[in-house]
């Protein structure tokens, strides 16, 4: 299966910037950004401010992975604790 890539420019600190993701990883930072209740501008700023190093679109990416581990944790009572998904598990089975 093919990813696709789309580009978007977006406005952070008053400068406009192109940053290049997966659809579903701009579909979970609208989703985060929205139970925030901020724009996906001001989430973006939030993430390039904070990012140590690398690229915005990279950063991005590890945030919106971090968010949801973070709710996976938070959902089985275990915050922070690492889940551990098989090749096999992932693989829907013949019935």
């Amino acid at each position: 299966m093919k990813s696709l890539v789309t580009k978007r420019s977006i406005v952070i600190a008053g400068h406009k910037t192109s940053v290049s993701l997966e659809d579903a990883f701009w579909k979970g930072l609208k989703e985060i950004a929205s139970e925030r209740d901020i724009t996906l501008s001001e989430m973006v700023a939030a993430i390039d401010s904070g990012r140590p190093a690398g690229n915005l679109s990279s950063a991005i990416r590890l945030f919106v992975l971090d968010h949801y581990r973070a709710m996976i944790g938070t959902a089985a009572g275990t915050q922070g604790a690492r889940v551990e998904i098989t090749a096999s598990s992932a693989l829907p089975t013949k019935g």
